[in-house]
């Protein structure tokens, strides 16, 4: 490196976004993501004992993907090399691989290569690096806001170590918004700033998990807010609200309010009421609430107060469930919007919601009867002897594949838990069972 190169790099350092700037170099600084690198955890053991092997960061925008790879930058003996699959191109790779055969030969030195946004890599570009992988002349690290089972050669996927990173938690945020506005070294500490709580909590509240966006609103109010009389620069609510462009949405993930919301989202699903079931939906969504939280949800009234009035409801929310998964914000939020409009507009019944919890109260209740002796499995060694599934009566053998038999234990004969409804698909469901029953009498 000569001097005008560094200079350069020194600049860049001090002019970086503060989102940049505040990264941090030792795992010990890394905010959030203890489920991968809390001090028992496997990655955390990999990088403190510099035996990083391959491995693909997948998570959201602001989770700390290219943190985590700085922070192995900064840790490891090996060489530690860097490209983004938005520009890279072969030739780019090609000076990557010829250097790293060269540090392994001439040094027994190890190269990783860091790729940012690997997702955009194409197949050809992926297969290209399978070899050097292969062999080890390369330690990839991949980072992708894809889902990699899609997006990634199966034969890198393979050969790689997933780990998945989570939105930051609120409090991860705040903690960081803390340090950006206190941090003389790497933060806006020279500014002198000090930030309102209820601004904090507002940040790290709306930006969704993303540590960039929460910092980016910081860094901007802190260089467009002229100084109060008292010498310091005040970031309020309505500063924190102008600098990330949202209104602060009356919504607290931890209090009544989001329990309150939840609820008449819920109960406008139940209650048929595609409106408001949006209209709920959407200040979920607004304030930040788990996708998959709210997906979740949604599962939960398509079986619980649709059920089998139609059964489809369920197959649909478990559906939406799966692609919010798969694709994430802002799509998310027509996926989420198709499955509650679906779900909302259906026609309801709790029938087999009740018949389980009226069959786990009478078990709870009273003696657990013997299984029927023809319903009783006559395969394993020696049960036809005992007089097991003697008797029984193969339902296909009768007219509508129905038989009259008796299917509970002793003295539930008469005990019905399932009753359905004239709703929907569940009217069919009760017609059929009366035809059949009638017609073996």
């Amino acid at each position: 490196m000569d001097i005008f190169e560094y200079m350069r790099n020194s600049n860049m350092e001090k002019e970086s976004p503060l989102a940049s700037r505040l990264r941090p170099s030792t795992l010990e600084e890394v905010v959030g993501q203890k489920h991968i690198i809390g001090k028992d955890k496997l990655l955390y053991r990999a990088i403190k004992a510099d035996k990083i092997s391959s491995v693909i960061f997948y998570g959201p925008p602001g989770t700390g993907k290219t943190t985590l790879a700085k922070v192995i930058a900064n840790t490891t003996s090996a060489e530690f090399k860097q490209i983004n699959a938005t520009i890279a191109n072969k030739k780019d790779m090609e000076e990557v691989v010829d250097g790293a055969k060269a540090a392994l030969g001439m040094y027994g030195k190890k190269t990783i290569l860091f790729i940012d946004e690997i997702h955009r890599f194409n197949k050809g570009q992926q297969d290209y690096l399978l070899p050097f992988v292969e062999d080890g002349t390369l330690i990839l690290i991949g980072a992708t806001t894809e889902n990699p089972y899609f997006e990634v050669n199966n034969a890198l996927i393979s050969r790689s170590i997933i780990f998945e990173l989570k939105p930051l938690g609120q409090e991860d945020i705040k903690e960081l918004v803390y340090r950006a506005v206190n941090d003389e070294k790497k933060g806006m500490g020279a500014y002198r700033a000090v930030i309102d709580e209820d601004a904090a909590k507002f940040l790290s509240d709306v930006s969704g998990g993303d540590a960039r966006m929460a910092l980016n609103a910081v860094e901007l109010g802190i260089l467009t807010t002229d100084r109060s009389e008292d010498g310091l620069i005040h970031i309020t609510l309505e500063v924190a609200e102008q600098c990330i462009q949202k209104r602060a949405a009356r919504y607290d993930k931890d209090g009544d309010n989001h329990y309150d919301t939840i609820s008449a989202f819920i109960k406008s699903m139940r209650g048929s009421d595609v409106d408001a079931a949006i209209y709920y939906l959407a200040r979920m969504l607004y304030a930040g609430e788990s996708v998959t939280f709210i997906a979740r949800r949604i599962m939960i009234c398509a079986s619980e107060d649709v059920g089998l009035a139609d059964p489809q409801a369920l197959v649909v929310a478990n559906a939406a469930a799966q692609t919010v998964h798969n694709i994430g914000m802002p799509e998310a939020r027509i996926v989420l919007a198709e499955a509650a409009a679906y779900v909302a507009a259906a026609p309801k019944s709790n029938s087999v919601y009740k018949a389980i919890d009226d069959a786990l109260m009478y078990i709870k209740n009273n003696p657990t009867g013997a299984i029927p002796p023809h319903l009783q499995d006559a395969h394993y060694k020696g049960a036809a002897k005992l007089g097991h599934g003697l008797n029984y009566k193969y339902a296909h053998d009768y007219k509508n594949h129905y038989v009259k038999q008796q299917y509970l234990p002793d003295g539930m004969e008469n005990i019905s838990f399932y009753e359905p409804t004239v709703n929907g698909y569940e009217k069919n469901i009760k017609e059929h069972l009366e035809k059949i029953r009638k017609e073996a009498e």
